[in-house]
């Protein structure tokens, strides 16, 4: 049985990739800060809850110790992230943005990722099929980003596409420090999702496909990569 956290998993496209991955026979954990809505979300899919706060080295701790108390981890989606949004849901543009918001921003895409990741890689790698699978964006694409024939070209927040590059690059890192995991980042594609106030045009269903089709790589699988469901993506 394959035993999968998934950090931010009581809405949106973490509730849906914990709802098909236990369709598809993982132990799934719901990782999320509240634990009401956590619970709740767990208890409706058959799911087991941990309370799992990124930003708090504590909380994240307790989360590790009670994962390996109850049988271990073969499977950790860092899918927990935020994006700041200004009044009726604007994009800060780069002028605006402060040294605070980014400090928010990066707390949680990305100091969070390498506080959940470091604390359970010791699980992981008692894994006999390690997996990491870490939720980044179109947006982290430098080429995109600076291509003004590309749509994301135009996308004029700093926060935001900065934390999910630097994800990106962490993924590499991981990926190359640890080859007998598969270590992937993943763009879900523009998602309606709580996230950008619901303003994406796919569905969570539809976002979360590539989430789940790498949560489920075995040990051949590629690693160290940057997909979206139709393939590779330029960094």
């Amino acid at each position: 049985m394959t035993t999968t956290l998934i950090t931010g998993a009581n809405k949106g496209l973490g509730l849906e990739a914990a709802r098909r991955l236990v369709a598809a026979g993982h132990t799934v954990y719901i990782g999320a800060r509240n634990a009401e809505r956590g619970r709740h979300a767990a208890e409706r899919l058959g799911a087991r809850f941990v309370q799992l706060d990124v930003t708090d080295d504590a909380s994240v701790q307790a989360a590790a110790k009670t994962i390996e108390a109850e049988g271990g981890l073969d499977v950790l989606v860092n899918n927990a992230g935020i994006e700041v949004r200004g009044e009726h849901n604007a994009i800060p543009a780069a002028a605006d943005t402060t040294a605070d918001e980014m400090r928010t921003v990066f707390e949680t895409n990305v100091v969070g990722v390498v506080r959940v990741t470091h604390a359970f890689l010791p699980l992981l790698q008692r894994s006999a099929a390690p997996v990491v699978v870490n939720v980044s964006s179109g947006l982290a694409s430098l080429t995109r980003l600076s291509d003004p024939d590309s749509p994301a070209h135009f996308y004029p927040a700093l926060a935001y596409p900065a934390s999910k590059t630097a994800l990106n690059m962490i993924t590499v890192q991981y990926a190359k420090a640890f080859p007998e995991m598969r270590v992937n980042a993943v763009e879900p594609g523009f998602t309606a999702t709580d996230l950008n106030g619901r303003t994406g045009t796919q569905t969570v269903e539809q976002g979360a496909e590539i989430i789940v089709r790498m949560a489920r790589l075995g040990p051949d699988g590629p690693t160290g990569r940057y997909v979206d469901v139709d393939g590779s993506l330029p960094w």
